[in-house]
């Protein structure tokens, strides 16, 4: 059944190329034997960490986004690199390094495709628990982050309430309250 809706890639180069990501070109067959041109977003996969301190407040960050123009109220995330051996490594790497934070255990939430019709994101969402600051922030060069804790539910209000504007950490914490708590 699947073979029946699969379209066949005929040829694929990257069109355009900058650090974070690079857009495909592919020359693609359709199904019913037309041939066309479909490009998309290569990003690969992301971590997304819901930390949950002993006290039960959750480790969140602000951050400047410049696509948006402002600053983005949410939870740590960021690209798996070459040297993780898995995304719960990545999750652990994340966490420390933009909020200083160290977890004692890390539990996969859920994994999720966020736009599958124009990029190959991969977003895997994960739960830390036991967090405690242990360290200093370790920056990327592009990131401006400012590290604070908040209640749970004042979370999910704000998912609720339209302030909560990041669809990444939105659907951690929604994902979480649903089926985890």
């Amino acid at each position: 059944m699947d073979e029946e809706l699969a379209w066949e890639t005929l040829d694929a180069e990257t069109a355009y190329a900058c650090p974070g990501f690079d857009v495909v070109r592919e020359d693609i067959r359709l199904p019913d034997g037309t041939e066309g041109e479909f490009d998309y977003v290569q990003h690969g996969e992301s971590v997304i960490v819901l930390p949950l301190t002993p006290d039960g407040d959750v480790v969140v960050i602000e951050e400047w986004r410049q696509p948006v123009r402002r600053v983005n109220y949410g939870l740590p995330a960021g690209t798996m690199e070459d040297e993780d051996d898995d995304p719960s490594a990545a999750a652990a790497r994340e966490l420390r390094e933009e909020t200083g934070y160290e977890a004692d255990t890390f539990d996969h939430l859920y994994t999720g495709e966020p736009a599958n019709g124009n990029t190959d994101y991969v977003f895997h969402y994960y739960v830390a628990r036991g967090c405690e600051a242990t360290a200093d922030q370790n920056l990327d060069h592009n990131e401006s982050i400012r590290v604070d804790t908040a209640d749970f539910d004042s979370l999910v209000q704000s998912v609720r309430d339209d302030t909560l504007r990041d669809s990444r950490s939105a659907v951690g914490i929604m994902y979480y309250a649903l089926f985890e708590r």
